[in-house]
């Protein structure tokens, strides 16, 4: 029996399946792995989503906690604010929730114990923030100047353009009456260059020419009357005036 050999036919038949074998082969390997970037895609959006919504939440959260502060420190401010203003004497009948002190060192007292409180549960808002210049303001009229300064110091730096002009002007008032006019005045200079809404260039220019009346008559005498010129008929220049009558000599 002849031995017959292997058809050519039959080779080229079997590698010609086995190339379509492989082709579906891949075929359906690259659509496995579209699948899984479609899924993993998904998968990702999903969490991005998720992600945002948390952020949202978050951001909603925080801003209510923000505002809850806010107004619980307003109420606060507000009722140590009626410390700071009440009123020296008796109670009164008639008004039996206004603050009355026996003396303006228990009224200082009690506001400065106030405004603490507040300035220190209630730090990063702006309820907070005011009260801390109003609790040294308080330091200040019990007689505690040097604490006050360096509570006002703290303030001058804040970021908060108008409570540090606030503060570097109390700073000032409080070095001209203490007897450091020339700190007074270096301050005073700035404020007048760089003057603010709550700390206007007219009333920065009448305390600096009270700080210069010892030192620099001239200069002083100078002032006032700038402000009685750019500032006609105003109580600032009905000041001005007085300083002036203050500076002339006696007869």
């Amino acid at each position: 029996m002849a031995c017959s050999k292997p058809s050519r036919r039959a080779g080229v038949a079997d590698h010609h399946i086995s190339r379509k074998e492989l082709k579906h082969d891949k075929i359906k390997e690259t659509l496995e792995h579209g699948a899984e970037a479609v899924i993993s895609h998904g998968q990702f959006a999903g969490i991005l989503v998720a992600v945002v919504l948390a952020v949202a939440i978050g951001y909603g959260g925080w801003h209510f906690y923000i505002d809850r502060q806010t107004a619980q420190a307003s109420l606060a401010f507000d009722q140590a604010m009626k410390a700071y203003q009440g009123r020296i004497g008796p109670p009164n009948p008639a008004d039996p929730g206004e603050a009355t002190y026996a003396d303006e060192r228990a009224r200082s007292q009690d506001a400065f114990n106030k405004f603490s409180k507040v300035a220190g549960s209630y730090p990063s808002t702006n309820p907070g923030k005011l009260a801390r210049y109003y609790a040294a303001l308080c330091l200040e009229d019990l007689d505690r100047q040097n604490q006050a300064l360096e509570e006002l110091k703290k303030i001058s730096g804040s970021s908060d353009k108008e409570l540090a002009a606030m503060a570097q002007y109390q700073m000032a008032v409080i070095y001209a009456r203490t007897g450091k006019p020339d700190d007074a005045v270096k301050l005073l200079r700035v404020l007048a260059d760089k003057p603010s809404v709550l700390v206007p260039r007219p009333l920065v220019l009448l305390e600096l020419a009270g700080a210069l009346r010892n030192s620099n008559p001239k200069e002083a005498a100078s002032i006032y009357q700038q402000i009685k010129k750019d500032f006609p008929d105003s109580t600032i220049a009905d000041q001005a005036d007085r300083g002036l009558d203050a500076m002339a000599p006696k007869t």
